[in-house]
């Protein structure tokens, strides 16, 4: 059953982030070298995120937070996450894992396309 909701609220988010692309070609984004549609996503599913996290427990059911936080949060961008995990890492003052979390994250997985798109050019 708790698949099913993560599915669920996973296919609605995608579906949304889909439905906010789409809104970016409407009005142009795509022409700017910013990327309007990802941070549009990106703000929305934190805002999402941070909206369900600050609900008192009783007041949402642990199903009904499967479904926002893992499944529409997640399919709409999982920079809702890592967010969030960096807020915790940042009360807690873990400051260490939030540094090395930052830093893997972002160095880590542009590396990885850089390194790729090397290996592309190498063949």
């Amino acid at each position: 059953m708790n698949a099913l909701l993560v599915f669920a609220g996973g296919g609605l988010g995608s579906l949304l982030r889909f439905g906010i692309g789409q809104l970016g070609t409407f009005f142009g984004w795509g022409k700017s070298l910013f990327p309007w549609s990802t941070l549009l996503a990106n703000v929305l599913a934190c805002l999402v995120m941070a909206m369900l996290v600050g609900l008192d427990q009783e007041s949402i059911s642990a199903k009904s937070r499967m479904f926002g936080m893992i499944g529409f949060c997640g399919g709409l961008s999982t920079f809702s996450t890592f967010s969030l995990e960096n807020h915790r890492l940042f009360q807690e003052e873990a400051w260490g894992f939030l540094a090395l979390n930052i830093l893997l994250s972002t160095v880590g997985c542009l590396a990885i396309f850089f390194l790729y798109q090397r290996s592309l050019t190498l063949e």
